[in-house]
């Protein structure tokens, strides 16, 4: 169920439970879905950031959808969330997972997740892969275009 919409002047950003946001994970159709799992408290996370917003700008014309799953706490997301997407100016679909019971749906992204972050889902129809790593942005347009029937490289 979506718990709401919280506006700010450059964005909406849904907040969401699992049992909400459960079906991005398993679009039908021809669309490469790029989901990642971060934080604004998490180093690695934030470091990794722009790779995906290059892979959302280098494939918008192309059936490739990033959407960028916020872990923060509900209670940091007009202090912390908001203020970081508008100063980091990002483009990408942004959301909120807000959902405390994480024991319940970790194994439902991926039964590989120990629950650290960053971590990622890339999937088409049935092709899936999750990682549980960080991504430089040519490691992720390497792993994108195994999707997209691409062969490797430039």
């Amino acid at each position: 169920m979506i718990s709401g919409f919280f506006a700010n002047a450059q964005k909406l950003v849904p907040v969401y439970d699992f049992d909400g946001f459960e079906p991005f994970l398993h679009q039908e159709n021809d669309t490469t879905y790029v989901i990642n799992f971060w934080a604004t408290w998490c180093k690695p996370c934030v470091k990794e950031l722009p790779a995906f917003e290059e892979l959302n700008e280098k494939f918008k014309n192309e059936k490739v959808k990033v959407i960028l799953v916020s872990l923060d706490f509900i209670k940091h997301y007009d202090t912390q969330l908001l203020p970081f997407i508008k100063n980091r100016q990002l483009k990408s679909k942004v959301l909120l997972l807000n959902d405390p019971k994480s024991n319940r749906w970790i194994d439902k992204v991926s039964s590989d997740w120990s629950g650290a972050i960053p971590a990622t889902v890339i999937y088409k129809g049935k092709m899936r892969k999750f990682y549980e790593r960080s991504f430089s942005f040519d490691e992720l347009e390497m792993e994108v275009k195994r999707f997209l029937g691409h062969k490797s490289g430039k």
